[in-house]
Parts: C-alpha cells; sequence; structure tokens
C-alpha cells in the first residue's frame, strides 16, 4: 500500500529578552500544553526548530517543559533543527555571524539534546542562495523553504511533494518546499479535513505532506487554545494521523536518507507569499493586490525580505549600524560580542500582521544590545567621526562622548538621529514615522468570507474592520521624526495643527540635504508661497561636551512677510505617558507660552532632559501614536512625545538651543 510520509514540523521563537508575561503565557497556553500532549504519543515523529534564546529561558525557568522535550528527544520522537541562536534573518546579516550563530545553536543542542543537527529552519524563510557555503561549513545538509518559492520562480509542474537540490558555490544544499495548503489547514481544519489535505499530498510513491510552522498557531494565536487543547484538536488530530493507514510520520533527515531528490532547481531571494507583499511601498502592495485580484494568480511575487530596509528608514538605520559594529568584534570581548548576536535578532526589522518595527519595547531592546556595544567598545571611547552609516549618499556625524552616543544625518535636515545613554543604554532618538499602510484601507470584514472547511479563524482571515476612534488617528507623517527639525510657516503653529500636520510648510529644510562642511551643516533652500518663492539659507552648528548637544542655527531670507518658526523634536521615552514636562504629565497635550527652559523627567532611565533656549518660545507637546496591526487586530501605540519651539520673526533668525541629559 502506497502511503505518504508526513514531515511534520514546528518552530518556536520569542523575541530576544521579550516581556516575561509574554513567554509566561506562550508556555501556559501553547508550548507546554503542546509538548504534553505529545508525550503521550511518542511514536509520534516531529521536527523541531527553537530558537537559542527561547530555549535557554525554557532550560532555566520552565524546567517541566524543557524535560519533556529531553524526554521525547531520547524516545526517537524529536528531530533538532538549527538555525541562528538569536533568530537573526541569516542573509542579513555578514557571513562570520551567520556561521557563528548557527555554531553556536547546534553546539547548544547537542549538549543538552545529544543530537547534531543536520537540517536548518530557515527564519522567515528568506532565502538566498548564497547561504549555501555558510550552511556546509556548519554541516548542515537541508532547509525549509514555501512552495511558494518553488511556484513563483516557474516551478509550477514540479513534483514538490519531495525534495530537490540546489547548489551554489560548488556546495549543493537540499530544499523541502513547505505546502501552503497545510500550513493553512493545521490546525484551523477539522481533523477530518485536516487529514485529507495531508492524503491529497500522496501523489505517488515516496510522497511526503510537508508542514513546518509557528508553534504559537497552536495555543497562542487567537481561538487556537481552545480548540487545539480544551477541544482536544490535536489530541485527536495525532490519534488519527497513527491510526491512518497510508499515512506514516518521519524526520526530514530520515526522509532525505531515504529517498532521492526530485532533481535540479534554482530559487531567487525570496520569502513567503506574505512576506513579499508586506515588503512593498504602499502604491506597490496595491497595485500587487489589483493585479492578483484580476488575473486570479496568488504567485505573482512581491517585494524581498531586504526591501523592509528602503520601506522604514528606521528599520535600515538599525541594521547598518549593526553592520558597522559587527566590522569591529575583533575587538570585542565575549559579552560584547553576544551583544552583537542579540542586535541581529530578526523581529524589529519589519513588519508584516505582527507588530515587530511598530513595537517600542522591541527597538528599545535593540537599540539596548547597540550602545551595549558602544560603551564596552573601548577603542572610540570619545569620538568623531564622518561615515555613511545608512547608505543614503550623505556621510552623518558621529559622536560618541563619555555620556552620549550621538549621530546627525546630513541628508535628513542636518537632524539627530542617535541619542544614547551609554550608562542606561537607552536611546530617546528610538522614534518612528506614522506611515500609510495598506490595511489602513480595509473596510470589510474577512471573518464573513473565510474559507468554509475553516473551523476557526487564521489571523490571515480575521475581521479587518477599524473602529472610528482608531480612523481618526490615521494621521501620516511627510518626514521623518527625529530632533532638530526647522519649521516655517506664515500662520502661527498651535497644538492642534502641529498635532495634525495641518500648518502650511513654507520651507525646504525639514527633509531635505545639508552640506556639511568644517562641522558646519549649510543649506540653501527657499520658502514657497502660492505664487511666489525667495531664497533662503539655513546654518546649523552642533558642539558637543560629556552630556550636552549646543545648536546655534542662522536662518537668513529675502522674504520680508512676518513668519514663524518651530524647531521640531521627537523624543522616544518607554513611559510616554508618565514623562513629565515642567512637571506636568503630558496627556491629551500640553502647552507653555514664552518660556526658555523646557525639562523632562524621564521615569524609566532616571535622567532629566533639559532643553534651553536663548529666547523666549511657546511649546506644544502630545503623545504621538501610530495605528498598526498584529495578530491581535488594530493596535493604537504611542511611540514617542513630538513637541516643538515656536516664535515669530522676520527676515533672519539666531536661535540658539540646547540639550543637556542629567542625572536626576
Amino acid at each position: 500500500m502506497k502511503k505518504v510520509s508526513l514531515l511534520f514540523g514546528i518552530h518556536m521563537h520569542q523575541p530576544v529578552d521579550n516581556f516575561d508575561t509574554a513567554l509566561q503565557k506562550a508556555v501556559s497556553d501553547a508550548y507546554l500544553p503542546f509538548f504534553k500532549t505529545m508525550l503521550q504519543y511518542p511514536s509520534f515523529k516531529f521536527s523541531l526548530h527553537c530558537s537559542g534564546w527561547l530555549l535557554e529561558k525554557i532550560r532555566t525557568e520552565y524546567r517541566e517543559l524543557f524535560s519533556i522535550m529531553q524526554t521525547l528527544t531520547q524516545k526517537g520522537s524529536i528531530e533538532w533543527l538549527s538555525g541562528g541562536y538569536y533568530e537573526p534573518i541569516l542573509s542579513s546579516i555578514p557571513s562570520v555571524d551567520r556561521q557563528a550563530q548557527i555554531q553556536k545553536l547546534s553546539n547548544y543542542i547537542k549538549r543538552y539534546f545529544h543530537q547534531t543537527p543536520k537540517g536548518l529552519w530557515l527564519t522567515e524563510r528568506v532565502w538566498e542562495a548564497s547561504l549555501i557555503t555558510d550552511l556546509k561549513s556548519c554541516g548542515l545538509e537541508y532547509v525549509m523553504v514555501d512552495d511558494y518559492h518553488f511556484l513563483s520562480n516557474g516551478f509550477c509542474d514540479a513534483n514538490l511533494n519531495t525534495y530537490h537540490t540546489t547548489e551554489e558555490n560548488a556546495e549543493s544544499m537540499a530544499l523541502f518546499a513547505i505546502a501552503k495548503d497545510l500550513r493553512y489547514a493545521l490546525p484551523f481544519f477539522t481533523v477530518e479535513r485536516a487529514i485529507e489535505k495531508i492524503l491529497s499530498h500522496n501523489t505517488d510513491a515516496n510522497a511526503a505532506a510537508i508542514i513546518f510552522d509557528d508553534a504559537e498557531k497552536f495555543g497562542l494565536w487567537p481561538q487556537t487554545h481552545e480548540w487545539v487543547y480544551e477541544q482536544k484538536w490535536l489530541q485527536k488530530f495525532v490519534e488519527a494521523v497513527l491510526a491512518h493507514p497510508m499515512i506514516t510520520t518521519q524526520h526530514y533527515g530520515a526522509y532525505k536518507a531515504k529517498n532521492r531528490s526530485a532533481g535540479l532547481v534554482y530559487l531567487d531571494n525570496c520569502s513567503y507569499e506574505e512576506m513579499g507583499e508586506w515588503s512593498l511601498q504602499l502604491s506597490q502592495a496595491k497595485a500587487l493586490q489589483r493585479l492578483k485580484e484580476e488575473t486570479g494568480k496568488d504567485t505573482l511575487k512581491g517585494g524581498i525580505w531586504k526591501n523592509f530596509f528602503i520601506k522604514y528608514h528606521e528599520s535600515n538605520y538599525l541594521h547598518k549600524r549593526m553592520l558597522q559594529l559587527s566590522t569591529l568584534q575583533e575587538n570585542f570581548d565575549l559579552k560584547t560580542v553576544e551583544s552583537l548576536y542579540k542586535l541581529q535578532t530578526n523581529d524589529v526589522f519589519w513588519h508584516g500582521v505582527f507588530g515587530g518595527l511598530y513595537l517600542p519595547s522591541l527597538r528599545d531592546n535593540a537599540y539596548r544590545y547597540l550602545l551595549e556595544i558602544e560603551a564596552n567598545n573601548k577603542i572610540d571611547k570619545r569620538s568623531f567621526e564622518l561615515i555613511d552609516i545608512d547608505g543614503d549618499g550623505y556621510d552623518e556625524l558621529k559622536v560618541k562622548t563619555t555620556d552620549l552616543s550621538v549621530v546627525v544625518s546630513a541628508k535628513n535636515g542636518a537632524q539627530v538621529v542617535e541619542l544614547g545613554s551609554l550608562e542606561s543604554h537607552f536611546n530617546w532618538q528610538n522614534t518612528l514615522m506614522r506611515r500609510e499602510e495598506l490595511y489602513h484601507h480595509a473596510h470589510h470584514s474577512k471573518a464573513q468570507s473565510k474559507p468554509a472547511e475553516e473551523a476557526i479563524v487564521t489571523i490571515h482571515d480575521q475581521d479587518e474592520q477599524m473602529n472610528d476612534a482608531l480612523r481618526a488617528e490615521l494621521v501620516f507623517d511627510w518626514h521623518a521624526k527625529n530632533s532638530f527639525i526647522e519649521h516655517f510657516a506664515q500662520e502661527p503653529f498651535t497644538l492642534q495643527n502641529f498635532r495634525t500636520l495641518s500648518f502650511r510648510e513654507l520651507g525646504d529644510f525639514a527633509n531635505q540635504p545639508f552640506i556639511l562642511k568644517k562641522k558646519k551643516f549649510k543649506r540653501s533652500g527657499g520658502l514657497y508661497f502660492d505664487e511666489q518663492s525667495y531664497q533662503a539659507s539655513l546654518q546649523k552648528r552642533y558642539k558637543f561636551s560629556t552630556n550636552k548637544i549646543n545648536l546655534k542655527s542662522k536662518f537668513i531670507t529675502d522674504c520680508t512677510l512676518p513668519l514663524y518658526f518651530a524647531q521640531e523634536f521627537n523624543l522616544h521615552f518607554a513611559h510616554p505617558e508618565q514623562v513629565r514636562f515642567n512637571g506636568t504629565e503630558i496627556g491629551e497635550g500640553w502647552s507653555a507660552q514664552g518660556i526658555d527652559t523646557l525639562v523632562i523627567l524621564d521615569d524609566f532611565t532616571h535622567k532629566e532632559l533639559r532643553l534651553k533656549t536663548d529666547q523666549p518660545c511657546d511649546v506644544f507637546a502630545y503623545i504621538l501614536h501610530t495605528v498598526s496591526k498584529s495578530e491581535r487586530g488594530f493596535e493604537r501605540i504611542a511611540q514617542q512625545i513630538s513637541f516643538i519651539f515656536t516664535k515669530s520673526f522676520q527676515e533672519s533668525l539666531n536661535f540658539k538651543i540646547s540639550l543637556e541629559v542629567a542625572d536626576v
């Protein structure tokens, strides 16, 4: 009797240093009940990948779960797969770091589970052929990608119910194609329908039904805990598979050892279908969506994962800072190298149906690792450096004092893009633009049209309706939310027009390049009215001391009309609702008239940020929120406090402002 081999795998990951409450929920709702269930059926063979940080947390804090994982491994149930220890996108980090992170996890698995992994879980299935050489050097033989990788590369007639071989640089690698229909079926279909889906892959002798997916789908995603455990879906599924005469469970490595490759395949840079859509710019994503609706084809390709660095400049900056620091690692001690590897964790660099870049806590963690590296790097303990960090064609001014790590961007308005404490390891410039995303345009309810065979709704079929309160928050920024940004207007700035961006910008200084020469930033630009334009120039000179930034600005124009100037700051805080401006919480908005000193008390770092001007200004401030989407639906997230110092002037303006970081 011809049988289908069920190659069943699960992947476990939590962002490095995620909240304890989040980890506890993942363990109690998904991981522990999953492995307790599987312990009852040791003859059910499955494959497992767990990121190293999570595995270590389980070993030290969730001993029962770790013990069950060891027992199932000893009984031959589990085949372990390697990967980057801190779950990086492997193609986004240098070769030396890829190999080190993979070896670190493989060694951990060998130490505690007495297996030497031969397969690799590819983070977010982001494939590039250039990975092969590094994977082979780590002793790996096979990798899981998606069937979408094959289909979108034109392999429409290929037998995907097995593995294929690819090569690069005279090294070969086996590729297994995870079946999309199984990803969407398990555990969301009834057991009967799930079994039918598995059997549909029994296309010929030695066929395999290939599934490798997130363990969080088994209890942590909405509705899944009740469905999978309380209604015993997993138990019934495992029993049905073991009892079925035409299904056998098998490990990936064992299947590969017993079966020939289906042939040669070459794949381009690719991830799964949804990731390609998420990485596109809004206009491109809309065009792809229309094209799919018109053609009915779901293998039309979106972007590649690295496009997130183009889509989100905040992600790109963090990534390029990481790459820069990686080149210095031969001088790092072991603790500092570990901070570098943590900085490479993938979650913070992208955004889709999951929070990712939009989650301030993930960005705070990433900048903590970055600033740990800066603080521990004794080579440039105090330095001034001109370097194009983010690859935009313009040098940044990178300044390091004994207390601060500061970066000023010439490309983005001669603005401060990093303001990090080397003591607290906190970046107050960890800010985010409000962007228009494709899901902001969803007005319909997907839940009403979910596939009939789904017993519960997947996050891909959730109701996408946004309530009126969230829709009212949809204000989209036209410039990066950095600090020391200059605005010019003909009408007074107010809290309302600043918050909603309804003031009319006359100048071209807030999002345009400056020339950096002899530590001075200068732009020759203009002021633009409806029917008239005027020449204007702005010169900015920064000075830095141990814990202080001083900026002297000089603005000259041939426009003789009365004007209003605003210097904008965007500062990130761990608890923006609790931050005090001159002793008062921001609330729904804060303002003060005719002041020259602003003291900001940060309860998280226990620091004061003291801003002082050389002339009285009005100040307006509000907490800036984004509206993003996650597996839980739409979320309103406080990203930073945005505020301006504003005053009127005519023809020319000399303005001095300082920002000092002091202990409370």
